[in-house]
């Protein structure tokens, strides 16, 4: 019985769109299994959803499936789970000096909702402004892409990137505005295809009203090549 009351509570939360802290909730035991026990765990659960379903797995094009999806799982879409594989994000000093604002706009982000396990599709944009040191433009787009590859809510996504590289810089002033496509909203429930989520995270001088201003018309441009 509280099994059940347990899966009735969680489903009458429908499609409310709840969160827990910024940081990804884990279990002290994530890492005791090796990426290919996981793989071959998840698989037999795949399997059986599979089979619970209907389907026929003998057939040629089934029977790979639960394979394929546990692989992906595990090495591709939830491998931004594993501290392993967290990019190392080198700085230098910024021997030219540059004191203005740099932004990194229009990276491309693939995330899963942790709530259906369906897409989530759109773009980040980064600003900083330098205490002294700069980090290599692509370490922005692979620190989106590292904690987008986890099971995510759009809010704790954008928080996680500003902390990671307020860390990295050391430096307050960062921010991160994120526009997004949720496919639990937009391919079942309410089934609005035009909805998108816009999410923000301001850090030190970016909460000051002219400097976000600016930050936000950078991000404005129509940039086109």
């Amino acid at each position: 019985m509280k099994i059940d009351n347990g899966f009735n509570d969680s489903d009458a939360l429908g499609d409310d769109h709840v969160g827990s802290s910024s940081d990804t909730p884990l279990r002290a035991d994530a890492f005791n299994l090796s990426d290919s026990e996981k793989i071959d765990s998840i698989k037999g659960d795949v399997k059986h959803i599979l089979e619970t379903l209907g389907l026929d797995l003998n057939d040629d094009s089934l029977k790979g499936t639960p394979n394929r999806v546990a692989k992906m799982f595990v090495n591709e879409i939830f491998g931004g789970l594993n501290p392993k594989k967290k990019p190392s994000a080198s700085t230098f000093d910024n021997k030219y000096k540059y004191g203005e604002m740099l932004v990194e706009k229009n990276i491309t982000v693939y995330s899963t909702c942790e709530h259906h396990l369906l897409p989530i599709v759109g773009r980040a944009h980064i600003a900083y402004i330098s205490n002294g040191t700069v980090v290599g433009l692509s370490k922005m787009n692979r620190i989106v892409d590292y904690f987008a590859k986890r099971p995510q809510v759009q809010e704790r996504l954008t928080i996680q990137i500003v902390k990671e590289l307020q860390k990295v810089l050391n430096t307050e002033d960062v921010a991160c505005v994120m526009d997004a496509k949720h496919l639990c909203v937009n391919s079942r429930g309410i089934r609005d295809i035009e909805s998108s989520t816009v999410t923000s995270e301001f850090g030190g001088k970016f909460k000051e009203n002219e400097t976000r201003r600016e930050f936000l018309d950078y991000i404005q441009l129509d940039t086109q090549f």
